[in-house]
């Protein structure tokens, strides 16, 4: 499917996140889940505005890139995902191969997506960039750090990574009644 180029940027804050979240680029099949995950809607209440630092927490299939970083380069911010730690020796081949393919799919449309940073993540992993993001997000994680213990530490360099004022956004599954 041909892609033109990432949205123009716009005065009006919502218009420029509902033009990333109608994307073009974006499949069918991802649209399809919007009326589910509503991210225009919690874009707008997180905070998103033109010129943030944006980081994406272990950001999967890249549902959520899909939206954030068009809208970064269209509106003169920076993006950011976090990727497998290829600093650590015991990181699986299948976490490498995932990441360069993560890598590889959006910096075939820069026109798109611009630049899509990648930084070194996991329970084992160098702190993330000191006062480096105005808004981090992590999308159906945290159910997983705290069943792996390391929840602890993944907040822990969440703060020192926001700057001052930061946003630290949450979107997370409902649990069954009891767990």
């Amino acid at each position: 499917e041909p892609v033109t180029a990432a949205p123009a940027p716009m005065a009006n804050t919502a218009s420029a996140i509902e033009a990333a979240g109608a994307g073009e680029w974006r499949s069918a099949e991802d649209r399809s889940r919007d009326s589910a995950r509503h991210p225009v809607a919690a874009l707008e209440f997180y905070g998103l505005a033109p010129g943030m630092a944006i980081l994406e927490v272990q950001p999967g299939g890249g549902w959520w890139t899909e939206i954030l970083a068009p809208y970064a380069h269209a509106n003169g911010g920076s993006f950011y995902a976090t990727a497998a730690d290829i600093a650590n020796p015991e990181l699986p081949e299948a976490s490498r191969t995932a990441r360069e393919a993560f890598a590889a799919r959006f910096a075939a449309k820069p026109e798109v997506y611009g630049t899509v940073n990648l930084i070194n993540f996991g329970a084992k992993s160098a702190p993330l960039p000191t006062a480096n993001f105005d808004l981090i997000l992590s999308a159906r994680s945290v159910h997983g750090w705290i069943n792996n213990n390391v929840s602890d530490k993944m907040f822990a360099d969440f703060f020192q990574a926001l700057k001052p004022g930061g946003i630290l956004a949450i979107e997370q599954h409902r649990a069954n009644e009891g767990t």
